[in-house]
């Protein structure tokens, strides 16, 4: 099964990536399994962000609270591998705790979305997902956007 995302929302996603080039940087993806709708950068509060993620439990919570309210549904989240591969690593394997959730993971410009499955081909708990880029959702503006994003490079697939 594949998931859709708009060309600007990825784009932004992978341009706050680009703009932290020595840490790790995390954020929410909004939306359902199908469908990745918005993004939402969030801080992240490892430790040590040059080498693991920790999503700001702060936005993390707002996000929940909004989602219980009738806002977006929180479809999963993404984070960068400054210094490694779209590949989910082991530390990501060792964190997974919520099946069917979405990592959309970037690393040196390009992006590779994962869905959490317990015994999944990667890491024993990931399975690729391809992900379809569309030029916009009938009009729909993403949350997180880069008017000047750096060149998108991903080898999803591309529509619109």
């Amino acid at each position: 099964m594949s998931a859709q995302i708009s060309r600007a929302t990825l784009v932004g996603i992978v341009a706050d990536a680009a703009a932290a080039p020595d840490r790790e940087v995390c954020g929410l993806l909004f939306g359902d399994a199908r469908r990745i709708d918005s993004a939402a950068p969030a801080g992240n509060v490892a430790a040590d962000p040059a080498r693991h993620f920790e999503i700001d439990p702060a936005a993390l919570f707002a996000a929940i609270r909004a989602e219980r309210g009738g806002g977006p549904r929180i479809a999963g989240h993404y984070h960068s591998h400054p210094s490694g591969s779209t590949e989910p690593s082991a530390r990501d394997a060792a964190a997974a705790c919520q099946p069917g959730r979405l990592w959309l993971i970037v690393a040196a410009g390009e992006a590779a979305l994962w869905r959490e499955v317990p015994g999944g081909a990667v890491q024993g708990a990931f399975e690729p997902v391809p992900l379809v880029v569309e030029d916009g959702f009938g009009g729909c503006t993403p949350q997180i956007q880069s008017p000047q994003g750096p060149p998108l490079s991903t080898s999803a697939q591309r529509k619109g």
